[in-house]
């Protein structure tokens, strides 16, 4: 547990064994599951845990309640790992009145297939739920990034109950920059809905926050100013960075080669940051944050199949669903008799906005050659001004 003011309990669980989050994001620090009480004449619950975690977080729950009853709990998010331990205290708390949105109850019903309708508070845009000295207020969120989302603020105390945002990979204890796990954790999973976030934006942006509760990852206390601008940036799709990330997909090595070597000519040649990630044994989603993160980007990927190497097809799928763009890059390709990886990439590249393809685009013959070198040169010339 976790105490936010003398009134706001975070009984949330950190959950240490959970390696995989969404069956396909990589944990190395485990995962926060928040779940915030608020303790006035009547309590409220925001939010519940992943069914995982069930039993830490209702020994949670009943130890700060000290023997007292649930009067509300607020659904922000139906997503099942912030509402796994819903029916349970739905069950436990019999007179408990479930707060949530036009959006929100019907989904409800498609998890859990329950009748609740004589305990349901249906909330909109701005509507309040008076707690005692505690206001809440509810700002709906749609797209960010289910469409029942809704975020609630709590006046008296300035504090934003985010939902997902300002979330990240890794435990609320974990030794490690909030910055680089928020922003896998954003691009990856809410990427896609920078309109919609920016909206949120807009509708929060008179508030005044000194508190940001999210349901994953710590609470954020200190420099709101900071995780907000985060956020601006990341969902106006601006670069974060100056920098030049080289995406690789190599099957025997040789492409690799080049993009290593293409490397160490851009640091020689004074680029301000130069990162690298090879798509065949490191993190895709890392991966996909790089993209984001930097203004410059380099594929370097292998033909295969008339097409281009698999790894380098998911990443820019990935890419293009999470709405990549202004960006500039540059593409090299390798093929042994008939190259084709360039041709994929481009395509794929002019099927998302305002990206600029660099010319040359480079093709190796099986391995780097002189005149690839000097090819290199002339990339590097565009890509480093």
């Amino acid at each position: 547990m976790e105490k936010v003011t003398d009134t706001i309990i975070n009984v949330g669980v950190n959950d240490y064994d959970i390696t995989l989050f969404e069956s396909q994001y990589m944990l190395e620090k485990g995962m926060a599951y928040n779940s915030y009480v608020i303790l006035d004449d009547k309590v409220a619950v925001m939010d519940t845990v992943d069914s995982d975690v069930t039993d830490e977080w209702l020994k949670n729950l009943e130890e700060t309640l000290d023997g007292r009853d649930v009067d509300y709990v607020v659904v922000q998010h139906m997503e099942p790992d912030h509402t796994g331990s819903l029916l349970q205290l739905i069950e436990k708390y019999p007179e408990m009145k479930v707060v949530g949105n036009a959006k929100t109850f019907p989904m409800m019903e498609q998890f859990f297939g329950v009748d609740i309708e004589d305990r349901k508070v249906t909330v909109a845009e701005g509507d309040t739920l008076e707690l005692g000295k505690h206001t809440l207020t509810f700002v709906m969120a749609p797209m960010v990034h289910w469409p029942e989302v809704m975020v609630t603020y709590e006046k008296s105390e300035k504090v934003l109950f985010s939902a997902d945002g300002f979330g990240k990979f890794g435990t609320r204890d974990a030794d490690e920059d909030w910055t680089c796990e928020a922003r896998r954790y954003y691009f990856n999973i809410v990427g896609k809905y920078g309109m919609q976030v920016q909206m949120l934006l807009k509708k929060l942006a008179n508030i005044e926050v000194d508190i940001i509760c999210p349901l994953h990852g710590p609470v954020l206390t200190e420099n709101i100013g900071y995780y907000v601008d985060k956020y601006n940036t990341w969902s106006s799709y601006e670069p974060e960075d100056k920098g030049i990330f080289i995406a690789c997909a190599s099957i025997h090595g040789n492409t690799k080669k080049a993009a290593e070597k293409l490397k160490e000519m851009l640091e020689e040649a004074g680029a301000e940051k130069v990162a690298m990630a090879d798509l065949c044994t490191e993190d895709i989603h890392e991966a996909v944050e790089d993209a984001f993160r930097y203004d410059r980007m380099v594929l370097a990927a292998s033909s295969y199949d008339g097409g281009v190497f698999p790894p380098m097809a998911e990443f820019l799928h990935l890419l293009k669903i999470k709405n990549f763009q202004k960006r500039t890059v540059a593409i090299i390709e390798n093929g042994s008799w008939g190259p084709t990886a360039a041709r994929v990439m481009k395509s794929e590249l002019e099927g998302m906005k305002a990206i600029e393809i660099v010319e040359p685009v480079i093709t190796i013959r099986s391995a780097m050659k002189p005149e690839n070198e000097t090819q290199m040169k002339e990339l590097i010339a565009a890509l480093v001004k």
